[in-house]
């Protein structure tokens, strides 16, 4: 009887199927898309140690790629870029699906040196592989030059595709995730942040205060006679001029400031590492930027609106959540039992 001859290759095909599914195991076990892209960017350098490194997301409304990791030699320099779909090899694997190895860029057609020329760099060889989940493309990720051997080989491409589909489901499942979370904490009519993730943000802040010795401070607001924009005007008025009234407090504020919707005509403004006279002055830009605004809400309806402002502040006026929007709340009533249209501080 002749004894056949154990193929050589078994151990390594064993091998590739442990550690891809150790990849995957890792990759899709987490919902946090920070945590999945750092991930991503530790796999890559460990298995394939390329030179250069991206992984380009899909922006669907221009119909381009941006960059969303980039490591390696001159990263700071693309991080600004973008390409079109079908441009250079990065664009011809987005649009057509299809992964991609050129041993010798200077051979094909599909390699453009317009980026190495911005940034100084020298490309020789590229693998790239496409993001895809469900038939759709979400992005691509990019090997610029082996760093270890010179050159990749053929089997690289079939490493770093199988990498790409785990990394494309993790992606889409963090993505999904986050829509669900962003649905629980956005209200619907203002696109800002509701209730819910006003105390949970304060809370955040608070802690934070703390630890670090800061103060931040809290605008409670109010429209002024709210009640006879839906009276007069319905209630589709009442709800573009709540949200009218939103993009006027996001443009009027840092982009570390929280704006949330508390409930109804009232808003809450969280104001980080802010002392209470800073917040009174800002609370008052605010005023004077609503004051100034035409409401748009109609064909023939144009309107100006005023609110009452309530200031309060961590930790000179309060140490909780709770107490600090209480007070804010108080000093607004103060404002709306007065003349409206002002600025009270706790």
């Amino acid at each position: 009887m002749v004894k056949r001859k154990k193929s050589s290759t078994f151990p390594k095909r064993l091998q590739d199927v442990m550690v891809f599914h150790e990849i995957g195991k890792t990759i899709t076990s987490t919902l946090d898309l920070k945590e999945v892209l750092q991930i991503i960017m530790d796999r890559i350098q460990e298995l394939l140690k390329p030179q250069n490194w991206s992984l380009l997301l899909v922006d669907e409304a221009k119909d381009e790629l941006y960059f969303e990791i980039v490591v390696g030699e001159s990263a700071d320099a693309l991080r600004e870029f973008r390409i079109k779909m079908g441009e250079g090899v990065a664009g011809w694997v987005a649009q057509t699906g299809t992964p991609l190895f050129i041993p010798d860029v200077k051979r094909d057609p599909r390699f453009h040196s317009k980026i190495d020329e911005i940034i100084g760099f020298t490309t020789h060889c590229i693998l790239c592989a496409p993001l895809k989940s469900k038939g759709k493309v979400l992005g691509v990720i990019e090997l610029v030059n082996d760093g270890v051997h010179g050159k990749f080989k053929q089997d690289d491409l079939f490493l770093l595709a199988t990498l790409a589909d785990y990394a494309a489901i993790a992606i889409e499942n963090a993505r999904y995730f986050l829509k669900i979370q962003e649905l629980t904490i956005t209200d619907d009519v203002t696109g800002l942040y509701n209730s819910r993730y006003l105390y949970q943000a304060l809370e955040s802040e608070i802690k934070r205060s703390k630890r670090y010795k800061k103060q931040l401070s809290l605008i409670f607001i109010d429209i002024d006679y709210f009640k006879h924009v839906n009276d007069g005007h319905g209630h589709l008025a009442g709800c573009r001029l709540l949200r009218e009234v939103g993009e006027v407090f996001r443009y009027s504020l840092r982009n570390v400031d929280v704006v949330t919707r508390y409930g109804g005509d009232e808003f809450v403004i969280i104001l980080p590492e802010t002392k209470k006279d800073v917040g009174v002055l800002t609370a008052q830009r605010i005023r004077e930027s609503l004051n100034e605004h035409v409401f748009h809400l109609g064909k023939k309806l144009n309107l100006k609106i005023t609110a009452s402002f309530g200031i309060a502040s961590y930790p000179g006026d309060a140490k909780t959540a709770t107490e600090i929007i209480r007070l804010a709340d108080q000093a607004m009533y103060r404002v709306k039992e007065a003349n409206r249209d002002g600025v009270s501080a706790a």
